[in-house]
């Protein structure tokens, strides 16, 4: 896990003179935020973040990636798991008019229909239909019980709003659009005091800014902003070179995959021995360090035994030394009888430059020639660099699992179609000891999730999703 940077309680007094006054400048890296659709376009950190202010899934992530309610003010779980009904509180869409089920039901079909590009699509399979009850009241039905749907209801991809406006029914509002929109508190006579007259203090608004790491990075470091999100990998060794006091750095015990699937199975690949070898060689500790000293290794797919009935499946090679994994390498590519050239894709950044030099060190040692391309360009192998958004081990096998071998592949289809939740774990643990013995993908470590934070902002807290709703950053905000 990584580990969280901690100091005194004198030193955190004084890392950090900026007032508490004024809006809560936010630098998210990425382009500038955009409202969108997520079944039609993938959102980057920005837009996911003003989706998630400006409109509300059913359910939501507080600050500490907990589930609390959004649209829904209450819900149950009725006939053994395969029936989730929802009451909707009194809420009002952004220009003013009053959220009911109907609308609720279309928007949700909207992001679940064939042909959404809507990336939770593949684990809401078991949804079979979405129905309105009453004009407060919605059921979700299912094929399949998934006791972690409200996880994926709290996503911001899953957030809600009414065709023809813009954000949906809050928690704020944009009232200021422009390439970094001002977003402030939203009036809710559902959840206000009776007396409120509906006016709220400066430091309540929230301006969101899309922008290159590095430029979000100095702005922090200038005092001109309060909080950096979406820090990975790609850019942690920036950090270092910026004049940030440690007690302004925040990490996430982020739970996912960060690691290399393995996209062609063809040639030296071919064969499954070969691609577990591929993967025994490679030095993880050589790898993260290079990127940050406490960034933890990892050689399993799954983190944790999570929804299977078996531990983690290991791979054959971790029971050997490191110099015996990289001679069962070389005799390996010794074997094939012809040069063996692999391509990485990788996107652009100086951490990927610090992950690529160690890998393709790995890689040469063994005889195999690696060149780095482009994130979209063919490839044998490919990052992966993802956050869970949650707890089933199905999903860390779905993700790993790009290009599968038929025993594989059939071992994910029947967990993700077991009939109760005991066989869907027992075929889980059964799918995750074929993936390790198929190969797919090479595991590296758990995705590095960073962010800059002052000291204003006291309610940011760490946590597994590595998300921090903007409604969530402080004390007085709702």
């Amino acid at each position: 896990m990584l580990l969280l940077l901690g100091i005194g309680a004198s030193a955190l007094a004084g890392c950090d003179q900026r007032p508490d006054s004024g809006p809560v400048i936010v630098s998210a890296i990425g382009a500038p935020p955009r409202p969108a659709d997520p079944a039609r376009t993938r959102l980057d950190t920005p837009s996911r973040l003003l989706l998630d202010a400006t409109a509300e899934g059913l359910v939501r992530f507080d600050g500490s990636g907990q589930i609390e309610p959004g649209l829904a003010e209450r819900w149950i779980v009725i006939d053994q798991g395969m029936s989730y009904i929802f009451r909707l509180r009194e809420a009002q869409w952004s220009d003013g008019s009053r959220v009911d089920a109907d609308q609720v039901v279309a928007q949700l079909r909207h992001q679940l229909a064939r042909g959404s590009r809507n990336p939770l699509l593949p684990f809401l399979t078991a949804v079979d239909e979405i129905v309105t009850m009453t004009p407060q009241v919605i059921e979700v039905r299912l094929l399949r019980p998934r006791p972690d749907l409200l996880k994926l209801f709290a996503q911001p991809e899953l957030a809600l709003w009414r065709s023809g406006t813009v954000g949906g029914a809050g928690p704020m509002r944009i009232v200021r659009g422009t390439r970094s929109p001002l977003l402030r508190p939203a009036f809710d006579p559902g959840r206000a005091d009776p007396d409120d007259q509906r006016r709220t203090r400066p430091e309540q608004d929230v301006r969101l800014i899309g922008e290159r790491a590095a430029r979000a990075i100095v702005r922090f470091a200038a005092r001109d902003s309060d909080y950096v999100a979406g820090g990975t990998f790609l850019d942690w060794p920036l950090i270092g070179l910026a004049s940030i006091a440690p007690a302004n750095v925040r990490l996430d015990p982020a739970a996912g995959l960060f690691g290399f699937a393995i996209l062609k199975r063809d040639g030296f690949l071919a064969d499954a021995g070969n691609r577990a070898a591929l993967s025994g060689a490679i030095d993880r500790a050589a790898v993260t360090a290079a990127v940050m000293p406490n960034w933890e290794p990892a050689e399993r797919l799954l983190p944790d035994m999570l929804d299977s009935t078996a531990p983690p499946a290991l791979p054959g090679w971790s029971l050997l030394t490191p110099e015996q994994r990289v001679a069962a390498a070389q005799t390996r590519v010794a074997d094939y009888g012809a040069p063996v050239v692999l391509r990485i894709a990788l996107p652009r950044g100086p951490g990927a430059t610090l992950v690529y030099a160690q890998v393709a060190a790995s890689l040469l040692t063994v005889g195999i020639t690696p060149q780095r391309v482009g994130p979209d360009d063919d490839a044998e192998l490919r990052l992966v660099d993802q956050v869970a958004p949650y707890d089933s081990a199905r999903w860390y096998l779905a993700n790993a699992c790009v290009v599968c071998g038929e025993a594989a592949q059939g071992a994910l289809v029947a967990a993700r179609e077991a009939p109760t939740l005991a066989e869907r774990s027992r075929l889980i643990a059964v799918a995750d000891a074929a993936l390790a013995t198929d190969t797919p993908f090479i595991p590296i470590a758990r995705p590095l999730r960073w962010s800059l934070v002052a000291m204003r902002l006291r309610q940011w807290r760490p946590n597994a999703r590595a998300w921090h709703p903007l409604n969530r950053l402080r004390d007085d905000t709702n």
